[in-house]
């Protein structure tokens, strides 16, 4: 049975995008600025937010809740017409169970009130508890529509045997618009925190950048992509005595405040090192040479797509072949034609969104 969208209070046709959105994550919110551009008339969004400020700032006259209440997100469901869970794995139990259960609760909360669901641009997983992949196989099985971002969550899902509609694409963010690449003098890295590296896989790491950026004499970016995860990095390591003064001298560290202003830096780079996946995207589809250091499976799989170079964190690290990876990385050019396709692949995810919301008027 297809429910049928209601006028809300407002007399508009309201969706509710969910997500971890404003935790100054900019990740998170490249994907919500590609689903805002694509998302078609007359659907007025309402955004959960945690920075409702900056989130605001992305486009004049955007209505935000507090992500952080509960009650806010559940009292601006009922005002709404249809809830959307855009981009990234919300559905997963590795960061908490608690932000597992908050989206499930959403969902189920959505459907007392018979209000469609869809998930836009996801990741199922990972889900480490037993009770975790029960609540969310049977969380899935009411939902409107869903498009998977990667083949892994798919074949889950169909492993599931769910009964809904579902497609799957690249990542979203395949889609978002870039300057096209000038080149210059320094190197961006866009690394995180992980337990997949030791003091001594660190040290191993850092060894292998002193020695490539000095062969080439690069000034040492280091951008964080997630402000209160990766700012502080870079001060960490050299408190632990892993970064020797030298490659202190040639580094600084800069928050990325903005889309426009971190493309604007990989646009007049030499060359991107990323272990964030959206920060592999988003340099990739400005034709920026890049190579990627993955902690995750998703990671891997961009970077395959894009035919990157990449290094998985969890093998052993060879400070030799980090070196020569990014040097044969630094002087390929990325494949046009192969990025423009992930684009326009990466449009299913909004097509299905804005054809299920069609059906719903």
């Amino acid at each position: 049975m297809v429910t049928v969208a209601h006028f809300s209070n407002s007399g508009r046709f309201r969706v509710l995008i969910c997500g971890y959105y404003g935790e100054h994550n900019l990740g998170d919110d490249a994907l919500l600025a590609v689903l805002l551009n694509e998302l078609e008339s007359p659907w007025i969004p309402v955004i959960t937010a945690r920075d409702q400020q900056a989130v605001a700032s992305m486009t004049p006259g955007l209505e935000t809740v507090n992500r952080r209440s509960l009650r806010s997100v559940l009292q601006a469901l009922k005002e709404v017409d249809v809830l959307v869970l855009g981009g990234g794995s919300l559905l997963q139990d590795s960061t908490s169970t608690r932000s597992l259960i908050y989206y499930i609760l959403l969902i189920w909360r959505a459907k007392l009130l018979q209000k469609p669901v869809v998930l836009w641009g996801q990741g199922l997983g990972p889900l480490k508890r037993r009770l975790s992949k029960l609540l969310v196989r049977s969380t899935l099985r009411i939902i409107s529509s869903v498009t998977w971002r990667d083949s892994a969550s798919l074949n889950q899902s169909m492993q599931w045997k769910l009964d809904i509609p579902m497609m799957v694409g690249p990542d979203p963010v395949w889609g978002h618009p870039a300057p096209e690449w000038k080149s210059g003098s320094s190197l961006i890295l866009c690394w995180r925190p992980t337990p997949l590296l030791s003091n001594l896989g660190w040290l191993q790491l850092i060894n292998a950048l002193c020695e490539f950026s000095e062969m080439h004499d690069f000034k040492v970016i280091w951008l964080a992509f997630h402000d209160h995860q990766d700012i502080n990095l870079l001060d960490d390591l050299e408190q632990q005595r892993i970064v020797p003064q030298k490659l202190m001298n040639r580094s600084t560290t800069i928050a990325a405040e903005s889309i426009p202003k971190v493309q604007n830096l990989f646009r007049e780079s030499r060359m991107v090192i990323a272990m964030r996946l959206h920060a592999l995207i988003l340099a990739a589809i400005g034709g920026v040479p890049t190579s990627a250091l993955s902690y995750d499976p998703k990671v891997t799989a961009a970077a395959d797509q894009a035919k990157i170079l990449c290094t998985e964190l969890s093998n052993q690290l060879s400070e030799q072949q980090l070196v020569k990876q990014w040097n044969e990385a630094m002087n390929s050019r990325l494949n046009g034609e192969n990025i423009k396709q992930l684009a326009d692949s990466a449009r299913i995810h909004s097509q299905v969104l804005n054809n299920r919301l069609k059906q719903l008027l």
